[in-house]
């Protein structure tokens, strides 16, 4: 996806939100959102957002000597994730479409915003949630929530390529993965993360601690971009997305860098801004499950 010029607002304000996670002052937010307009307009609007964030983001890290402004906000979703982990089991073995259920509760996990929560009210949010993806359903819109095609290329994938998105968001992927493998314990899936710390995105440790060790193989992707940005990935990576039967991509930032990508795709993710939605084809806030790609 290219970069609109609706992003770039949005830029100076991530910007300004990881100075300040990183606990700079106001001389040095202003420093930052300073350089930031010395660098932009040398960016081309071809460029994916997450190209542009990874430069924003490493930006900020220059400048307050921060390697990792969110270092304490993963950790926190990580423990109130896994905290509800025996609650997510205990709604998937009661559930019809068991499968189905483990999508849903994935694609919750984009939705749920821990970092401005000081309390996690899990059934209310859910019941938000999936009552949401039950109306998109119900529409059978293919365009945004094509789950029979996601069933159809699952049945027939044995190695899949799982790309992860936030911490805590990790412990909704573990579900889904379990479910997977229990539908077929000979599936082999890989589960990748970022090489260095970017946002709140995953890394190896965020995986292990949610115990995805347990049932994927957990890999650096070789990027520190807020997106799966393929120029940018290690050659290792870039051989398994090729080989990879099936890749599932979750949340917003990996559809940014994907979303033109050669190789089919299904993307997992919550429409969070307008200029999403539009590019999609949704409104802000839908659910969605997209294609994309030839199935294989």
């Amino acid at each position: 996806m290219k970069t609109y010029l609706d992003c770039i607002p949005c830029f100076f304000k991530q910007a300004l939100e990881a100075a300040r996670t990183a606990g700079a002052s106001t001389k040095t937010q202003k420093k930052i959102l300073d350089e930031l307009a010395k660098i932009l307009p040398k960016i081309s609007l071809t460029s994916s957002p997450p190209e542009i964030g990874r430069v924003i983001y490493a930006l900020v890290s220059e400048i307050t000597g921060k390697n990792d402004p969110y270092l304490k906000e993963k950790k926190r979703s990580n423990k109130l994730a896994l905290g509800i982990y025996d609650k997510l089991a205990r709604k998937i073995a009661s559930a019809g479409d068991k499968l189905l259920f483990a999508v849903e509760l994935a694609i919750a996990g984009n939705i749920i915003d821990y970092g401005v929560k000081n309390s996690l009210n899990v059934d209310a949010e859910l019941v938000k949630i999936l009552d949401k993806e039950e109306k998109i359903i119900k529409k059978e819109s293919k365009t945004i929530f094509d789950y029979a095609g996601f069933k159809q290329v699952l049945r027939h994938a044995k190695n899949i390529l799982y790309l992860a998105d936030n911490a805590g968001e990790v412990v909704f992927d573990r579900i889904l993965i379990e479910q997977i493998k229990s539908m077929d314990k000979d599936k082999q899936i890989v589960y990748a993360v970022k090489e260095k710390p970017v946002i709140n995105d995953a890394l190896r440790q965020d995986a292990v601690v949610c115990g995805i060790k347990k049932i994927a193989r957990i890999v650096s992707s070789g990027s520190g971009a807020p997106g799966t940005v393929l120029s940018l990935c290690s050659k290792k990576f870039l051989s398994m997305y090729r080989k990879a039967d099936m890749v599932i991509s979750k949340g917003q930032g990996n559809f940014e860098a994907l979303s033109n990508a050669k190789r089919s795709v299904f993307f997992l993710f919550m429409a969070k801004c307008p200029v999403i939605a539009k590019d999609v084809g949704c409104k802000v806030g839908d659910i969605i499950l997209c294609y994309h790609g030839s199935k294989k």
